[in-house]
């Protein structure tokens, strides 16, 4: 009898990069007017690639906003050397191998989110070795997925800069608008989201996000005051973590409610899912990767809701596609400069290619925006 050995490949090397994503203005929603937070000015960025003896090399990301990117990096270049050696297909043990590399820490937030740009790595190479996109290596149900755009709607814009966006926006094909409320002045959200709706008619989806930033008593009331305008949901209008509060607006109203972005991990997404919601929002790399975030879909899928993953359409595009029901996915070209390649973004969707894995490549401009970069050898 002859024997074979089943490792079909082995990691030779990590490589780690810290990229400082400069934003044209500082940005403001609902959580610098009420003074929790500054603008926003930046993304950091963090970039894993992973080769491996075949010559294959995989690529991975997270990010940070406001503050956690050197910390990311830094936890990063901690777990690398675990990688070393291991067979790149084992994506679901190496995941454990470094969650429990860096257990002291914890299995959700900045762990996590340092973790999850070497799993996306992994997906990235496991579908560019089939030869396959990734949505189509997960099993896609479609080849494109509703998109909106979130980025002419914060609330540093005046109204009539919104305005003109949203119509840029969907001449340029995309689908649905969402903005931002939680403006102090409450009927100042109101004129705003009156004015979008009037501008882009009743057949255009509509989102509105409200940033976690209103009580109980105010989500409630601007739910009703928002109920005529036929909105797609209402995001985060309470804390990330008051479950049962967003599981009672949901019952409460038709306006469907959409919260999950805020969250680090799979026990937070379980606790929310079983309160009840509308709209799931998972997103791949605070929650660890593609491996953590498949069990959110799945756990969303048996609920039947709808996926509407937040940011990173790099990402969240190949795994909506992969998601039994029609979904949505979040457009920001804010990481445009940091590929080489652009999604296809036409009537209403956003397109899959025909590239393998994620269908990026890291830009010369990402380059020069590095700040920070490790590199190991076997």
């Amino acid at each position: 009898m002859t024997t074979s050995t089943a490792i079909l490949d082995r990691i030779t090397g990590v490589e780690i990069s810290s990229v400082r994503l400069p934003l044209p203005t500082g940005i403001s929603d609902a959580k610098v007017l009420t003074g929790r937070q500054r603008p926003m000015t930046e993304v950091a960025v963090l970039f894993a690639e992973i080769s491996t003896e075949t010559g294959l090399t995989g690529i991975g990301i997270s990010y940070a906003k406001r503050a956690g990117g050197p910390g990311q990096f830094a936890h990063a270049r901690e777990l690398a050397p675990e990688l070393l050696g291991q067979d790149p297909s084992d994506i679901g043990r190496l995941w454990d191998k470094l969650m429990w590399a860096g257990a002291s820490v914890g299995r959700g937030g900045l762990a996590a989110q340092a973790i999850a740009a070497f799993d996306i790595a992994l997906w990235d190479l496991k579908a560019k070795r089939a030869g396959l996109p990734l949505a189509k290596l997960l099993g896609a149900y479609r080849d494109s997925v509703r998109c909106y755009n979130t980025t002419g709607g914060f609330l540093h814009l005046p109204v009539e800069e919104v305005l003109e966006r949203a119509a840029t926006a969907l001449d340029s094909g995309i689908g649905g608008i969402k903005i931002k409320v939680g403006h102090p002045d409450h009927a100042v959200d109101l004129a705003r989201v009156i004015a979008v709706r009037e501008k882009i008619g009743d057949a255009v989806p509509l989102m509105v996000d409200a940033n976690q930033q209103w009580d109980r008593t105010t989500a409630r009331r601007m739910c009703r005051s928002f109920e005529p305008l036929r909105l797609e949901w209402i995001e985060e209008p309470l804390d990330a973590h008051d479950f049962t509060g967003h599981a009672h607006l949901s019952q409460a109203f038709d306006t469907p409610i959409a919260t999950g972005e805020m969250l680090s991990s799979v026990a937070e997404h379980t606790e929310l899912l079983r309160a009840g919601i509308d709209i799931a929002q998972p997103d791949a790399p605070r929650v660890g990767g593609i491996t953590r975030f498949l069990e959110i879909m799945s756990l969303a899928g048996r609920e039947k809701l709808i996926l509407a993953p937040h940011f990173l359409m790099e990402v969240h595009v190949h795994l909506a596609a992969a998601y039994p029901l029609e979904s949505w996915v979040e457009h920001f070209e804010w990481f445009d400069p940091l590929f080489d390649e652009r999604l296809d973004i036409r009537d209403g969707r956003m397109h899959l290619s025909g590239r393998p894995g994620l269908g990026v490549s890291i830009s010369e401009q990402a380059r020069a925006w590095t700040v920070d970069r490790h590199r190991i050898r076997s």
